[in-house]
């Protein structure tokens, strides 16, 4: 096997020997001038937006300064902009010429039948849906909307000003604020919590105001939604609203993440804990150069040199941080090595996981350098560009390293090499060297506790799915499907001494009717010790039900893909990991 360099040719010091992939385009910086929206390069492909505002309840008199909003930032960025309040609008031929659908301020029962499911094909086939402010009080029964949209408005207090955490930065939409927002807007209470199906970008200080009834607070937020995106906003009721920069670059961050024009991890996270956002307690530095710290951001400078998290050392578990580059600059994150003072004997006893805008494969960004190229195709598709931030999922479960990028899967690696230990368990981040300009955020980390006998989620290789009972259903004979994980108690399962695969205490996962056949379902019934509910949990990730002898598979990706039994043949779609 490929050893890992010495610290005299440790990662990217064989220097940028292919520009096929350069990425050359950088965002432009904000300024507190002009409107701080960024500006989207020259070269980036044009795409439509169908803003739609038609109302069936309250009107907010907002709207159209929101519709005119909408116009200036898609002249400033390169999208074009149609508004409509004609619900006719939404058949799968027009529909079709959008990248994403803005509700903005909508309210009521907007759309018929026949336009729901034409909008929900829309979505789940890879349309973008934005929603602004009262668009949580539209299409109540509706259950996809409900989905869709994230949670339903329930009541707001006077419009008075309060204080947004902003908790994800990495996000367009908040990239360009800080930890915490300042503003006046009417601040709505939802019907439940949306945090277990969504990523939270900004929740709301409750004793920052008066009136808050949720205790925590989301107020904004995005999700994947099947094979398409949904971003959703609370704020937007005032017309002030849309001539605030702050505000206008939000807005269009989330436009340009539903249409697929920027990137992030939108996945549900909850669970991590803090290991950096804006205190270096616990962290060392190894090496020459340093991080400066500033705005809960780490920026490397000099080097070659690494800043080591020494509290603690991590087995199992989820590593999560955002991360931007500087123009053709260089970093890693490493993982996996023993405790020291020596970078250099870190990279040689653990992995890095590159960042680097170009540079071979196997020493690029997503690469475990010099072991393994990351899928590149995945990769880029997942990428954001130079001067635009990133987000890693670092999934170490045993010798297994899984790369997440912005929430996309692009490498999947097992160390095979007596010398190194993924178990070895600290991590850092490295500073390069001079002219090396790379920033780190919010770097948190999630303990795994699921084991083979424990309880957890199953979550599947090829769909980044989560095993799931249809519906939240404890009926006998609901369906087992994949859908986002979540964390809700109809995706924990737990394995027993007998074999068992249980949800909710009392019901097996089962073989339906103790078929055998490629293709049979697999659904809970109470659980009774029959053989069609006992199964093998293979060290490989794959699931065998005993009584077919076949796996638990899926064969497919989106939410909603049935499982079933399948003759075993070691696909992604076979195999599982808990989480």
């Amino acid at each position: 096997m490929l050893r890992h360099p010495t610290p005299a040719a440790t990662a990217g010091s064989v220097r940028k020997i292919s520009a096929l992939r350069r990425l050359t385009v950088a965002m432009a910086a904000l300024t507190a001038a002009a409107t701080m929206v960024p500006a989207v390069p020259a070269q980036a492909a044009a795409f439509k937006v169908l803003v739609f505002s038609k109302t069936a309840g309250f009107r907010h008199d907002s709207i159209p300064a929101g519709i005119q909003a909408i116009r200036d930032l898609g002249a400033a960025n390169d999208f074009t902009v149609d508004a409509t309040e004609d619900s006719s609008a939404f058949n799968a031929a027009n529909l079709a010429q959008y990248k994403a659908v803005v509700f903005l301020s909508t309210t009521g029962d907007v759309l018929n039948d026949t336009q729901q499911a034409a909008f929900q094909a829309y979505v789940d086939g890879g349309g973008g849906y934005a929603g602004v402010h009262s668009a949580a009080d539209t299409e109540y029964n509706w259950a996809y909307y409900g989905q869709l949209v994230g949670a339903w408005f329930t009541s707001h207090p006077a419009i008075q000003q309060a204080t947004v955490r902003n908790e994800d930065r990495a996000h367009a939409a908040t990239a360009h604020l800080g930890a915490s927002w300042s503003r006046t807007d009417e601040w709505y209470n939802y019907r439940t919590n949306p945090r277990p199906n969504v990523r939270v970008l900004q929740s709301l200080d409750e004793g920052s105001y008066s009136g808050g009834s949720m205790g925590d607070h989301p107020i904004t937020w995005c999700h994947p939604q099947s094979s398409g995106r949904a971003f959703y906003t609370g704020l937007g009721h005032t017309q002030e609203s849309y001539a605030d920069p702050a505000f206008r670059a939000l807005l269009l961050g989330g436009i340009r993440y539903a249409a697929k024009a920027v990137n992030a991890d939108c996945r549900p996270e909850t669970g991590y804990t803090t290991l950096y956002n804006g205190s270096t307690a616990g962290w060392s530095q190894a090496g020459p150069g340093s991080f400066a710290g500033s705005d809960a951001t780490l920026t490397s400078q000099g080097g070659m040199g690494m800043l080591w998290y020494n509290a603690k050392e991590f087995r199992s578990y989820s590593l999560k941080l955002d991360w931007k580059l500087t123009g053709d600059s260089n970093s890693g994150v490493i993982v996996g090595f023993p405790p020291t003072s020596d970078p250099g004997a870190a990279l040689n006893t653990g992995y890095e996981v590159q960042i680097d805008a170009t540079d071979t494969a196997d020493k690029t960004t997503g690469a475990i350098y010099g072991f393994k190229s990351a899928d590149l195709a995945a990769r880029d598709a997942a990428l954001n560009p130079p001067g635009q931030w990133n987000t890693y999922e670092l999934l170490v479960e045993g010798e297994r390293l899984q790369v997440f990028l912005n929430g996309a899967r692009i490498n999947d690696f097992t160390n095979t090499d007596p010398v190194r230990s993924l178990q070895q368990g600290h991590l850092g981040i490295q500073n390069h060297g001079p002219g090396d300009v790379v920033s780190f955020r919010n770097i948190r980390v999630k303990e795994l506790t699921g084991t083979p006998g424990g309880t957890s989620a199953l979550r599947g290789a090829g769909s980044n799915r989560c095993l799931d009972v249809s519906g939240a259903s404890q009926a006998n004979g609901a369906l087992a499907q994949i859908w986002d994980c979540n964390g809700q108690a109809n995706q924990q399962w737990t394995s027993t001494g007998a074999g068992e695969l249980r949800v909710y205490g009392s019901k097996c996962l089962d073989v339906n009717g103790a078929g055998t056949a490629d293709g049979t379902a697999v659904l809970i019934w109470t659980c009774n010790g029959q053989n069609n509910q006992k199964w093998r949990v293979n060290a490989d990730g794959t699931i065998t039900a005993a009584g077919a002898n076949k796996c638990l598979d899926v064969g497919g990706t989106v939410n909603g893909t049935r499982a079933r039994i399948w003759t075993c043949n070691g696909g992604t779609g076979q195999r599982w990991t808990r989480v």
